[in-house]
């Protein structure tokens, strides 16, 4: 598993104009390449009378499968310049469709690189990205002589709490970096002078958006 990645929460559409001729880039966050193709049919369909849809997608752990289509512009001057932005911005899981209505005035081979280029550039800015970091939940029980203990602990360390139960004794539940495990589980263990529990619930993805932790299963 990778320790952490770039890529689409929420996609979006941004557009620009370069001599009167439109683009119009749709990003959406894809994990398997049918979405990906399934995602690019769409488009096609709710832009019919589009000059082009030009698309770039790039999808695995490894960045393994990318594809990019020109769609009809000189060879290399759109879908390519597309692909190079997602690898440029790290981004993983990600297809983007550039929409072209042709404005009369031919650009020439740099100023389509540029103008797809741009485009993708714009979508991502009406996109919402987030960094995924792989991590460890776990449930840390404990009485309540330790709770404030390991407040402070999780405080000084930025470990976010996601949920807390006081009953006879207190469980909560914490987010750690996974290559931070066995170090949190022994610092909680000195914090308490051995007297907390530490139980790992599940291994996942997650991130930080508009100030919310998510949570994801990759």
């Amino acid at each position: 598993m990778l320790e952490q990645y770039k890529t689409v929460l929420e996609g979006g559409e941004g557009e620009i104009i370069e001599k009167k001729s439109r683009f119009i880039a749709t990003v959406r966050p894809v994990e398997k390449e049918e979405e990906a193709l399934s995602f690019i049919e769409e488009m096609r369909k709710k832009y019919w009378d589009a000059t082009h849809n030009c698309y770039a997608y790039v999808i695995g752990e490894r960045q393994e499968i990318m594809r990019c289509s020109d769609d009809g512009e000189p060879g290399g001057t759109a879908g390519k310049p597309m692909l190079d932005v997602l690898l440029g911005e790290e981004l993983y899981n990600t297809a983007v469709v550039v929409t072209r209505y042709f404005g009369g005035t031919l650009l020439g081979t740099g100023g389509l690189v540029r103008a797809y280029s741009k485009a993708v550039q714009e979508g991502l800015a009406c996109s919402r990205l987030i960094t995924k970091k792989h991590g460890k939940l776990l449930e840390i029980g404990t009485d309540y002589n330790g709770v404030g203990k390991l407040q402070y602990l999780f405080a000084q360390q930025n470990i976010p709490i996601l949920d807390s139960q006081y009953t006879e004794n207190v469980k909560m539940q914490i987010l750690v970096p996974a290559g931070e495990n066995e170090k949190m589980k022994k610092a909680v263990t000195e914090a308490t002078s051995g007297r907390a529990s530490v139980t790992e619930l599940k291994e996942l993805y997650y991130g930080v958006s508009n100030g919310e932790t998510l949570l994801f299963d990759r």
